[in-house]
């Protein structure tokens, strides 16, 4: 019974910024999903080697492109909840735009699907990898200019230490994913602690957002 209670007590404190929030909790989940789904439906797919795009191309691929198009979706929508709950310092209305387009290249690699190894490039694989390329340097630049504005929020401040590992870590591991994808071996593996490095920092933010949401509702225009 008092869990109940404490779930409907929960339930009643949930705003606008809550919903905000959960999207950005949502979308990493759905993403997960999704590729699990999709590579363990794959005896012939290799995890460590071959890329998070080639899982598009197995069985069950559009459960990753259902992912791809989710969290592109979600981040749009979580973005919105940054923008209005985060004190701004130099950097921030930028670094939320290069957010909003991360996402939108996000929805792009849900669309347009890679090529298969081997085969002559395609319009909608070349769209792919310009937007792959584009999403994995978007997001260190992102949270790097977001970095200064959560330090100086004394609500987000307890971040900002752990978004700047998040950044200067992203932008070694983009180096690093470009080098082995002229060796294909480890690529997945490097790929993937790339973005989960990714999804892990909007887990935690929007964890953080829906936190305080629920225990000290504020104004927009206070944010200002």
């Amino acid at each position: 019974m008092y869990g109940i209670l404490k779930l409907f007590s929960i339930f009643k404190r949930l705003n606008i910024r809550s919903l905000l929030a959960l999207a950005g909790m949502a979308g990493p989940v759905v993403l997960v999903v999704g590729e699990l789904v999709a590579a363990l439906s794959s005896q012939k797919y290799d995890i460590l080697n071959d890329s998070i795009s080639s899982l598009a191309l197995t069985r069950l691929g559009w459960v990753q492109t259902i992912g791809f198009l989710a969290i592109g979706l979600l981040m749009e929508i979580f973005v919105a909840g940054l923008l209005f709950n985060i004190r701004r310092a130099r950097g921030f209305h930028l670094g939320i735009g290069v957010l909003v387009f991360f996402g939108f290249g996000l929805l792009l690699l849900g669309a347009f699907r890679t090529d298969p190894v081997g085969v002559p490039d395609t319009t909608e694989g070349t769209i792919h990898t310009i937007a792959a390329t584009i999403v994995f340097w978007l997001f260190p630049l992102a949270v790097l200019l977001i970095a200064p504005s959560i330090k100086k929020d004394p609500s987000w401040h307890g971040l900002f230490k752990y978004t700047i590992v998040t950044g200067i870590l992203a932008f070694a591991l983009v180096l690093l994913v470009g080098f082995l994808e002229d060796t294909t071996s480890y690529f997945g593996l490097a790929e993937r602690v790339l973005a989960l490095n990714m999804i892990v920092w909007v887990e935690v933010t929007a964890i953080r957002l829906l936190r305080l949401s629920l225990n000290r509702p504020q104004r927009a225009e206070e944010m200002a």
